[in-house]
């Protein structure tokens, strides 16, 4: 096998991976979106307490709704291999990193919260960047031409 074949099937599998990470992601935002609106609605917690005390209620409703939001919208297009599925998730990351600067600023308390948003920012930008840059991701949703 040539150096470029095996990089290419390399590249090829490492990509399939992260494809398959984003699927697993996305279900895990519905799936707590889902949990918190349940707790934010009814009070008790299903599973474990997902509200944060620091936040308003109106923020905390606006915390789930872009969160499942996000996720619905990464599996829905994913599956039905709707062509503007990165263009959504761009404005959807936009929407979860605004909110996460104002949750970050103005209401968390806890030491790593910075470090953490940077972290949020970076993984927002590299998932965008495989949306609209991997082979994989521009032949699945047919906007590689």
């Amino acid at each position: 096998m040539t150096d470029v074949a095996s990089s290419n099937s390399f590249v090829s599998v490492i990509s399939a991976l992260f494809a398959y990470a984003l699927i697993a992601a996305g279900m895990f935002m519905t799936g707590w979106g889902l949990l918190g609106f349940l707790e934010y609605f009814s009070g008790p917690a299903p599973i474990v307490p997902l509200q944060n005390p620091t936040f308003p209620p109106g923020t905390q409703f606006l915390h789930w709704l872009a969160i499942l939001s996000s996720g619905l919208v990464f599996l829905i297009g994913y599956f039905s291999r709707w062509r503007h599925t990165p263009h959504a998730m761009v404005v959807a990351y936009a929407v979860l990193a605004t909110l996460c600067f104002v949750e970050t600023f103005d209401f968390m308390t806890n030491a790593n919260r910075y470090s953490a948003m940077v972290f949020e920012y970076a993984a927002y930008a590299a998932i965008s960047i495989y949306l609209f840059r991997s082979q994989r991701m521009r032949s699945h949703f047919g906007t590689d031409d």
